[in-house]
Order: structure tokens, then C-alpha cells, then sequence
């Protein structure tokens, strides 16, 4: 295993990202200990369910979800005292 040193890291970057795009390890160290490992990005191409109403019957939501508690919208806006 070789160890690259940060300043060497630095100064090489976008070769030691090339190298870890072909599969190659990069390690990269300080003071010669190894401190860091790049590796290429993998996306998620695993399919996703997207659809409208995905968590139909599974979540639960108050009537009154979207009603603000008495005197919060009061505090916001700083209108009006709130009525109790």
C-alpha cells in the first residue's frame, strides 16, 4: 500500500482522482500514517418509487396539521395581542 502525503495529494489531485476512478486505492496520509482513502463516487441507480400517494395508509396526519396553535401566528407577524 503507498501512501501519499497530503502536500504530494495537493499537488497531484486530479491524477490521484483519476487513479481512484480506475479502481486503483489512494491513500493519503500525514506523517506517514494513513488518514484518508479516495474512491471513486457511486450513484444510486437502485429505481426509486416516486409515485403520488407512497405513503397512503402507512403515515398518519392530524385534520389540523396545517392550523397554527392560538398566538403563534400572533408572534410572528407581532399584530395582535392572543386571544385566549
Amino acid at each position: 500500500m503507498r501512501i501519499t502525503n497530503i502536500a504530494e495529494a495537493k499537488a497531484t489531485l486530479s491524477k490521484l482522482v483519476e487513479r481512484a476512478m480506475q479502481g486503483e486505492e489512494v491513500i493519503i496520509g500525514k506523517a506517514g500514517k494513513p488518514v484518508a482513502k479516495l474512491v471513486p463516487f457511486e450513484h444510486d441507480t437502485s429505481p426509486r418509487d416516486l409515485e403520488r400517494g407512497i405513503w397512503e395508509g402507512k403515515v398518519w396526519l392530524a385534520d389540523d396539521f396545517d392550523e397554527l396553535p392560538a398566538g403563534v401566528k400572533v408572534a410572528f407577524e407581532g399584530d395582535d395581542e392572543p386571544t385566549p
